[in-house]
């Protein structure tokens, strides 16, 4: 069998949902038939953190957490060069490449959110991601990403050609809604009371725009303005999240906004499930995950028009402009469309499965190997 050396030492806590991307893909080449012998090679503590990926593969750990990416980079010339040069292929899952070490590549390059967005980026990791992006983006055998937007974001900001280009979509694996937290012990862990419930699963990075949802609740009628409504800002600690705290008081809205950090699958999952709507006014997705996952869950989505939103939605959620008026009667719409959009959005959620997504990686990967037959 070809083999092939999956590079994830930049998969430590925290990174979330470019983790689950390449997780998931894992769990799917594990359901599907195909002619490669896949190797991970992970921080120390990955197989405990990921039991399911470990049931699968070799997981061979690296001799640190990789928590500092200077650790990581250091590795990944070193330690990850030496192990993986027989390789057939080494696939680097974190959007880059390092320069030494083996040649036949597929990198994957989840988005580049810091070329709209840079403010939001501190500047040594800004420095870093200019130096090494576009270097790797040239020195890939072939580039693997989530959407058709970031490819012809890829073209447009460094002229990289799109057949070398493939999408991979992100897909959730077969039991994804296999464990779900009731909705009566969720209402009472963490405080929603009796009445409607929206969820917005994210981190508190800038550009995933929880203001914009504050503003909403403390400004908008119609729906928003049900003091029984609450919000649950499910997500880990980003960027913003003193400044997203500090709103709510200034906003008074204490009462309704709660913020439980990031949740267990199955309190995400009943949490989604109970919801009168998935909420997700982001100004930039590489793919966005969450939309997937509540139309797996039957909740319809509200979410906003901006990077690959419209793409990964379709016709199954409602797709708003980031302004006040395109949603303050978003909540309205739903609950009167409710029904065509939970059928809408399961038929879209079957799209976007782990085995899918596999076979979209199986595609990256023949097409590397066929390039190194040509070439011998």
């Amino acid at each position: 069998m070809t083999r092939v050396a999956m590079n994830l030492l930049w998969c430590v806590p925290g990174v979330g949902g470019s983790e689950e991307y390449l997780v998931r893909q894992l769990l799917g080449l594990a359901e599907i038939e195909h002619g490669y012998h896949v190797d991970v090679f992970a921080p120390r503590g990955f197989s405990l953190r990921q039991p399911r990926v470990a049931e699968h593969y070799t997981i061979i750990e690296a001799p640190s957490e990789c928590i500092r990416r200077e650790q990581r980079i250091a590795l990944e010339h070193t330690w990850l060069a030496m192990h993986t040069r027989a390789y057939d292929l080494v696939h680097h899952g974190g959007g880059s490449i390092p320069r030494v070490g083996n040649r036949n590549t597929l990198l994957t390059l989840h988005d580049v959110q810091w070329i709209d967005y840079p403010q939001y980026v501190r500047p040594i990791k800004l420095r870093y991601l200019r130096s090494m992006v576009p270097s790797s983006l040239k020195r890939a055998t072939r580039i693997a990403v989530p959407s058709q937007f970031v490819a012809r974001t890829l073209s447009h900001a460094f002229g990289t050609p799109a057949e070398k280009i493939g999408v991979v979509r992100h897909g959730l694996e077969s039991h994804f809604v296999n464990v779900t937290t009731p909705a009566d012990a969720l209402r009472k862990k963490y405080n929603l009371g009796s009445g409607p419930v929206l969820v917005f699963p994210a981190i508190t990075h800038p550009h995933k725009n929880h203001a914009f949802l504050l503003q909403l609740l403390a400004t908008a009628g119609g729906g928003w303005a049900d003091p029984a409504l609450r919000v649950v800002f499910a997500g880990s600690h980003g960027l913003a999240e003193e400044s997203v705290r500090t709103m709510i008081l200034d906003l008074h809205l204490e009462d309704r906004v709660i913020m439980p950090g990031r949740v267990s699958d199955a309190d995400r999952n009943g949490l989604l499930a109970m919801s009168d709507a998935l909420v997700f006014p982001s100004m930039y997705e590489g793919f966005g995950a969450p939309v997937i996952e509540a139309m797996r869950s039957g909740t319809p989505v509200i979410c906003s028009d901006q990077g690959s939103l419209p793409e990964v939605a379709g016709d199954a959620g409602l797709v708003c402009e980031l302004t006040a008026q395109a949603w303050v009667r978003a909540l309205d719409v739903v609950r009167v469309r409710r029904t065509e959009l939970i059928a809408a959005g399961h038929d879209r959620a079957n799209v976007f499965t782990a085995a899918l997504s596999a076979q979209d990686l199986v595609t990256q990967y023949n097409a590397i190997a066929s390039m190194r037959k040509k070439k011998s």
